[in-house]
């Protein structure tokens, strides 16, 4: 097992980082065209929920990314030595609109680092708050929950595989082609290959193919439950539980729960991968 110096990891509680930009009406364009949207990208307008996980994104120099092209370890996120780093879950808290043509910025926060043991070693947990403004406005308050992991044993005991997931009462199903997980990419400037470079992802990281980014499906996610109930939630949280890849198509659910929607995505006759709940 690594050995992982936690308390220096946790001199990074406390970190603040601050990045602005403005929302386009051509980033808006390139937004819903990539989710399959229609809507007004005049100066003014309500932009699409979840477009701020494109505004702003770190850009670190071509000669400063790592092999597997995120950024290297260090600066604003604590440099865990661990080599896998994914998207674990969070929650988001919509209080207002974003409207194109105003300055998004947003205010980030390291509030825990925590190291647990997983089946196949170390897991390490850094979780950041965002705090969203538009035109100063306070418009969403988000959770990001990361964890870095070591590459699979290949002496690990293998794991009973999970139930396939069920259907919920509302179901779309998506085909997670290229040009999609490529867009995505784009929009968000994420240069991590597992999501764009097919050999590297089968050949070095191991994986059976492209991996569908958590991002991208919580988004999807987060407009599945605005489409249902016809207006964005109030709070949005979510858990990634297993890895979507481009080998088959997945799907988004969503069933009612009171007042409440629950929600999930799986790949065809797999496991749950995201879940998630909407609240008005």
């Amino acid at each position: 097992m690594m050995d992982l110096d936690l308390d220096h990891l946790r001199g990074w509680i406390g970190s603040k980082e601050i990045k602005s930009e403005a929302v386009t009406p051509a980033l808006v364009e390139r937004f819903n065209t990539t989710f399959g949207r229609t809507g007004d990208t005049a100066p003014g307008a309500p932009a699409p929920v979840m477009i701020h996980l494109c505004l702003a994104p770190p850009a670190a120099p071509i000669d400063q990314l790592g092999p597997d092209g995120h950024p290297a370890r260090g600066g604003f996120l604590p440099p865990v030595p661990l080599p896998r780093r994914m998207w674990a879950g969070g929650s988001f808290s919509f209080h207002d609109d974003i409207r194109i043509g105003e300055t998004v910025t947003r205010r980030s926060t390291i509030r825990d680092v925590a190291v647990k043991q997983g089946r196949t070693g170390p897991l390490c947990f850094v979780t950041v708050e965002h705090r969203i403004e538009s035109d100063s406005r306070h418009v969403l308050t988000e959770r990001q929950d990361i964890v870095y992991r070591d590459l699979d044993a290949a002496s690990s005991p293998p794991k009973a595989p999970p139930p396939p997931a069920p259907e919920g009462t509302h179901r779309i199903t998506v085909e997670p082609t290229a040009p999609l997980l490529f867009r995505y990419s784009a929009l968000t400037f994420n240069g991590h290959r597992i999501h764009y470079d097919a050999p590297y992802t089968r050949e070095v990281e191991g994986y059976p193919g492209l991996i569908v980014h958590g991002p991208l499906q919580a988004s999807q996610l987060v407009h599945l439950a605005e489409k249902t109930r016809g207006h964005v939630p109030k709070t949005f949280d979510f858990r990634s539980l297993s890895t979507i890849f481009d080998t088959a198509d997945y799907s988004l659910n969503a069933t009612a729960d009171g007042e409440a929607l629950n929600l999930w995505t799986a790949q065809a006759d797999g496991p749950v991968a995201m879940q998630a709940r909407a609240s008005w």
